[in-house]
């Protein structure tokens, strides 16, 4: 009686790659911990670029503020203020 047939071949190695492939899969998994952590400092990240952003805007807006107010303060009248010419009655 033979031992190494196709057969017992073909058995044999059908199996080892199914072991090989459950093996694989267990190295894939993360552990919880590992996800939070992820998720933890994906949103860290998030705020981060949120407060750089906000702070970028509002020193925008402040230079902003700052040269309207320099070009309101250059337009002022000195002096009587310029009134709108009366309306004509009608007749």
């Amino acid at each position: 009686m033979k031992i190494y047939t196709r057969k017992n071949a073909a058995v044999g190695y059908v199996t080892l790659k199914a072991i090989q492939r459950s093996v694989n899969r267990k190295r894939k998994r993360r552990s919880g911990f590992k996800v939070a952590a992820y998720v933890g400092l994906g949103l860290v990240s998030a705020g981060i670029l949120a407060a750089v952003l906000a702070i970028a805007l509002k020193r925008r807006s402040g230079e902003a503020d700052k040269i309207a107010l320099e070009a309101e303060s250059e337009n002022e009248i000195v002096g009587e203020y310029v009134t709108a010419p009366e309306p004509i009655p009608a007749t």
